[in-house]
C-alpha cells in the first residue's frame, strides 16, 4: 500500500510538533480556568449517541459481535453527554470539560477535504444564562490571544430569534420547508417560498431578513425591530445583548473583534440559543464553533430536571494555518495542514467568479449595471484574471475588484474553496456542487428548466423497462438532481452520468430517458424528443462564501447593488 485512504494523511515530525504546541497553548488556557480532561471511545453506539441531538454524518459504520450498530465518532459534544448523563450525578455540576480527540466526517470525493479532524473543545454543564455564555464565548477569546492568532473574530448569532418567528406559523409543513432553506443558506428560494406563503406580511419579511442580517450591535437593534412588528418580544435578541456588554476585550478594538450574524443559526434541534464562531487570519472558515445547547441534557438528573450546556470546539487543522508561528517555523507546513479554505487579506480586491459560456454576458450586464468596471472582460483573450474598479464612491464603496473566469460548473467550488469570495452561476451549479455556500440573489437570466424527456417514438417503453427490470435507466450531466428528484417520486433510478450530447442516450438505446436543461426546446424538437416530467426552474444566482460574507462587508454590499438592478 503506497497512499492512505482518501481524506486522511500522514503527519510527520515537523508539522506534528507544530500541532502539539497549539495544543499544548489551548490545553493550559483551558486548564487555567478549571476544565478537567475527558476522554470518550473512537466507537460509538448509533443509537445512543442520537438520543442527545442530530448525529453528524459519517462515513464509517459497522456491526460489532453483539449486533449493535456502531459508527466511529463524528462529533465530541454528543459522546460527552452520553458519559455525562450516564457516567455523572447531579451533585457533580456544574462541569467543566475539556478535549483533545480526532473525528470522521462524511466528506464529498474529489473536494480536496479531509474526512478525519482533531477537534480541542470544552463543555460548561449545569451553567446557564449570560453567565454561561459568557465564559464559553471568553475563553473562546482568551485561547485566540494565547496563540497570538492574527485579525481574529468572534461572531455571534442566535437560534431563538429565529424558533420564535417559526412558532408563529400555524402550517408545520412550512416551518419545515424555512428550515430547510436556512439549513442550506438557501435565500433566494427561502424568499420565493415566503412569497407563495399564506401568512402576516411583517412575519414574511422577518423570515426572509433576520438570516441575512450582519455587523456590529446595531444589527440587534434591526432584529429588534423586525421581530417586534412580527409580534416577537425583545426577549428574542437579550441573550446576545448581555453578551456583548459582558464580554471584556481589554486594548483590543471591540468592533473588530466581535460582530452578529443570524445566519450562524443551523441545528435547530439541537442549539437552543447562542451559536458563535471564531474566525482568523482572514480564513473564510471558521477555527472554532459552538453554541448553547440546553434542552439535549434535560431529563438527566432526577434531581435536576433542567441542565444547561454550551461548548466550543477548535479545529486543530484550521488554527494550525492560521497561527503565524506555523509560517515563519516552517512554510511548507503552513501550505500542507488541513482542507480548509484559501486565506485572503482584508485589503485584498473583492474577487468575483464570472461564468464563461451562455451566462456571461448578462453576468457582465448586472455587474456593470450594480456600478461595477467590467470592460476588460468584453474581450478577454486567454486571460484569466482581471483587475478593475468600483465605479461608485461614497461610504458603500467596493473598492477594487479582482475577476477570474471560471466554468458556471466550477463556479461553487472556487467560492467555497476561498479561490474567489463571491460568484455567478445556475442554480444547477449549485445543487450539483452541494457545498457551503450562502445563496443571496435570483439574478433572473439564464432561465431554463429541467426535464425528463425520451424518444417520441419510444412511448411506453420506459415504463415497460421499468416493470421487467425494476429500474429506470437515465442519461444525464446532473445526476444529484436527477437522482433526488426520482428518489421523491420513489421511482428506482440508475444513472448514467454523460458530459454532452445527453439526447443520444436513449436514441441509442443506451438508456431509457434523459434528464436535462431546455430553454427553448428545439433541441428537444430536432431530435423527436418529447418532454414526460417537469423537474424544476432554473436561472443565475449571485451567491457567497458565508465565511466572507461574515468578514468582509463589501461582499453584502454587492448582493445589495445585485438585488436593485434585478428588482
Amino acid at each position: 500500500m503506497t497512499a492512505t485512504p482518501w481524506g486522511f494523511r500522514d503527519i510527520l515530525p515537523e508539522e506534528a510538533q507544530a500541532r502539539e504546541d497549539i495544543a499544548l497553548t489551548v490545553r493550559q488556557c483551558f486548564k487555567q480556568h478549571g476544565y478537567l480532561p475527558i476522554e470518550t471511545p473512537l466507537l460509538e453506539d448509533k443509537a445512543a449517541l442520537e438520543e442527545g441531538g442530530r448525529l453528524a454524518d459519517t462515513p464509517f459504520k459497522l456491526f460489532d459481535d453483539d449486533g449493535r450498530f456502531l459508527v466511529v465518532r463524528p462529533d465530541n459534544t454528543l459522546p460527552i453527554v452520553r458519559l455525562v448523563s450516564t457516567r455523572m450525578r447531579a451533585d457533580d455540576l456544574p462541569l467543566r470539560l475539556r478535549y483533545e480527540a480526532p473525528v470522521v466526517r462524511a466528506a464529498s470525493r474529489n473536494t480536496g477535504a479531509s474526512r478525519q479532524f482533531t477537534q480541542l473543545g470544552y463543555e460548561l454543564i449545569g451553567v446557564g444564562g449570560a453567565e454561561g455564555d459568557a465564559e464559553v464565548v471568553s475563553l473562546a477569546i482568551e485561547a485566540a490571544r494565547a496563540l497570538d492568532l492574527p485579525a481574529w473574530r468572534v461572531v455571534c448569532g442566535s437560534v431563538r430569534p429565529f424558533k420564535e418567528l417559526l412558532a408563529r406559523c400555524e402550517d408545520a409543513s412550512l416551518a419545515a420547508e424555512v428550515i430547510g432553506f436556512v439549513h442550506e443558506n438557501n435565500f433566494v428560494d427561502l424568499d420565493a417560498r415566503m412569497a407563495q406563503a399564506d401568512i402576516d406580511d411583517a412575519l414574511k419579511r422577518a423570515i426572509c431578513e433576520l438570516p441575512r442580517l450582519c455587523g456590529g450591535p446595531e444589527v440587534l437593534d434591526a432584529a429588534d425591530a423586525l421581530l417586534a412588528a412580527a409580534g416577537v418580544g425583545a426577549e428574542a435578541t437579550s441573550e446576545l445583548r448581555a453578551l456583548c456588554a459582558a464580554l471584556d476585550f481589554g486594548e483590543d478594538d471591540r468592533e473588530a473583534r466581535l460582530s452578529f450574524d443570524f445566519s450562524i443559526m443551523n441545528s435547530f434541534d439541537y442549539y437552543t440559543g447562542l451559536v458563535f464562531k471564531v474566525y482568523a487570519a482572514g480564513m473564510p472558515d471558521s477555527v472554532g464553533s459552538g453554541g448553547r445547547y440546553d434542552a439535549v441534557l434535560d431529563g438527566a438528573f432526577a434531581s435536576a430536571p433542567h441542565v444547561p450546556a454550551a461548548g466550543l470546539a477548535f479545529s486543530l487543522e484550521r488554527l494550525e494555518i492560521a497561527r503565524p508561528s506555523a509560517a515563519e517555523e516552517a512554510p511548507a507546513v503552513r501550505s500542507a495542514a488541513g482542507d480548509c479554505a484559501v486565506a485572503r487579506a482584508a485589503e485584498a480586491p473583492l474577487r468575483i467568479a464570472v461564468p464563461k459560456g451562455s451566462l456571461n454576458k448578462d453576468a457582465l450586464r448586472v455587474l456593470e449595471e450594480a456600478g461595477l468596471d467590467v470592460s476588460a472582460l468584453r474581450d478577454p483573450g486567454r486571460h484569466l484574471i482581471f483587475r478593475a474598479r468600483d465605479l461608485r464612491e461614497g461610504a458603500d464603496a467596493i473598492g477594487e475588484v479582482e475577476y477570474i473566469i471560471v466554468r458556471p460548473t466550477d463556479a461553487p467550488a472556487f467560492v467555497a474553496c476561498g479561490g474567489a469570495d463571491c460568484g455567478i452561476c445556475g442554480r444547477d451549479s449549485l445543487i450539483e456542487a452541494d457545498l457551503n455556500l450562502l445563496q443571496l440573489v435570483d439574478l433572473k437570466f439564464g432561465a431554463c428548466r429541467f426535464i425528463e424527456a425520451e424518444p417520441a417514438w419510444r412511448a411506453g417503453e420506459a415504463e415497460r423497462a421499468y416493470a421487467r427490470r425494476g429500474s429506470l435507466r437515465v442519461a444525464t450531466k446532473y445526476p444529484r438532481i436527477a437522482s433526488a428528484w426520482y428518489q421523491a417520486r420513489g421511482v428506482n433510478a440508475d444513472i448514467v452520468s454523460l458530459h454532452g450530447n445527453i439526447e443520444l442516450g436513449p436514441i441509442v438505446g443506451m438508456t431509457d430517458r434523459i434528464v436535462d436543461i431546455t430553454a427553448t426546446g428545439t433541441t428537444l424538437r430536432e431530435n423527436d424528443l418529447v418532454i414526460t416530467g417537469e423537474i424544476m426552474e432554473c436561472a443565475a444566482r449571485f451567491f457567497v462564501n458565508p465565511g466572507r460574507a461574515r468578514l468582509d462587508a463589501r461582499v453584502r454590499r454587492l448582493a445589495e447593488r445585485l438585488a436593485a438592478v434585478v428588482g
